[in-house]
């Protein structure tokens, strides 16, 4: 499987990473449980941000969880075990060569994962393979280009932009969160059901704007600041600009929005 992770492996990516899970918890997860015995893939676990929710809300289910960074999943393992979860084995493995029968799961979970694949159609079709005639796969993804902020700034806009231009260069997609329904139809799901999960911010949440408006998407920007300017997509001053109008939003007269994308497909019988 390609590596085109942008934002690394820092210890303050995995604080992001955890801080991102903490505050979306119940936004994205919410509605994802799955029965007591039932068999569940997940797939690019990483350091098990999300594993933890994953678990937590299904603690009858079995998960293996994989990811191809031995680092990663010796994090995510050392997470898990620290919230006292029993109910998740880790398996170093990669997603496009996955070392199990045809039906071995009956159901497959993968958040923030094909955003950083090429070829994200054979990715999903390597899961589908794997999940039993009638299972679901579950995919959540966010879309960078559904962002938008008060006050509005064209220097917090380049630099989201130069965000996109990087994942994009290093061969993924950082507005795939629109696409989910059709990526899923063409890798032969059935029954799709794509819901957007609107993230909305204001001086009134206090909670939303360190987690999300701070310590999640503009953390995530300002990480990839040398590769924008390695890459000449905007100079240091622009870039200055506009992660300080990304945290203006953040005081009492601004907003931020984002949208998130969940989408569950099911593996079609008869076929």
């Amino acid at each position: 499987m390609s590596n085109a992770y942008v934002h690394g492996y820092s210890s303050e990516e995995n604080i992001r990473l955890a801080d991102q899970a903490d505050t979306l918890a119940e936004l994205l997860h919410c509605d994802t449980r799955y029965p007591a015995n039932s068999r569940v893939l997940e797939a690019g676990c990483g350091v098990g941000a999300q594993t933890v929710y994953l678990a937590a809300n299904s603690p009858g289910a079995k998960i293996t969880s994989i990811d191809i960074s031995a680092l990663s999943l010796a994090e995510a393992e050392e997470t898990i075990r620290g919230q006292g979860l029993t109910n998740v084995e880790f398996q170093k493995a990669d997603l496009f060569d996955l070392p199990y029968e045809a039906e071995s799961f009956d159901h497959v979970f993968a958040c923030f994962v094909l955003e950083h694949l090429p070829e994200p159609v054979a990715a999903l079709k390597a899961l589908r393979r794997v999940v039993k005639k009638g299972g679901t796969l579950t995919v959540i993804e966010g879309d960078h280009g559904s962002y938008y902020c008060h006050p509005r700034s064209v220097y917090a806009d380049r630099v989201v932009q130069c965000l996109v231009d990087v994942q994009a260069a290093a061969g993924g997609d950082a507005l795939i969160g629109r696409r989910l329904y059709p990526l899923l139809r063409q890798s032969g799901f059935a029954d799709i059901t794509v819901s957007p999960r609107m993230v909305y911010v204001d001086a009134g949440r206090p909670t939303w704007v360190e987690g999300f408006t701070k310590n999640t998407f503009t953390a995530m920007v300002s990480g990839v600041r040398d590769k924008a300017l390695g890459m000449d997509l905007i100079d240091g001053a622009a870039w200055d600009r506009g992660i300080a109008d990304l945290l203006r939003t953040t005081e009492a007269d601004g907003t931020f929005c984002y949208t998130f994308f969940k989408a569950i497909g099911v593996n079609p019988k008869g076929l």
